[in-house]
């Protein structure tokens, strides 16, 4: 044992436990009617991720610390607009909302009922769009 992993203590002591949460990948645009047809019976979001952004990544860490719904409860999508960059546009016209990354979108009865991106994402009170 080092002295500085005696005194920090060391990586594995560090890192803390990441939850898990259901993502469902969001990859194609076929995907988008399923998406609205669900949201009328059960809320569907959408997590826009920039995995080259520091702050996207920041933010999804802090996301995925409140997130605190049930599988049966609502479905979360994860879209890594980067790779899908054809779906991150599309989500934008279908859903009409502006593009930016990090972006959390709530979508109920076919159309977008909230929206956050950045910091913003985190403040977005879930629960009363389940």
């Amino acid at each position: 044992m080092g002295i500085f992993t005696g005194l920090f203590g060391g990586k594995e002591e560090n890192k803390k436990e990441e939850k898990e949460l259901p993502w469902i990948p969001l990859t194609a645009v076929t995907q988008l009617p399923e998406i609205e047809e669900k949201s009328k019976t059960k809320t569907q979001i959408i997590f826009k991720h920039s995995t080259s952004c520091g702050i996207s990544r920041m933010v999804i860490k802090m996301f995925k610390n409140t997130y605190n719904f049930a599988a049966e409860e609502a479905d979360l999508y994860y879209l890594d607009l980067l790779q899908y960059r054809e779906v991150s546009n599309e989500v934008g016209y279908k859903f009409q909302v502006i593009h930016e990354s990090p972006q959390l979108l709530v979508i109920k009865n076919g159309v977008t009922v909230a929206n956050a991106s950045h910091g913003a994402i985190t403040e977005l009170d879930l629960e009363k769009y389940s």
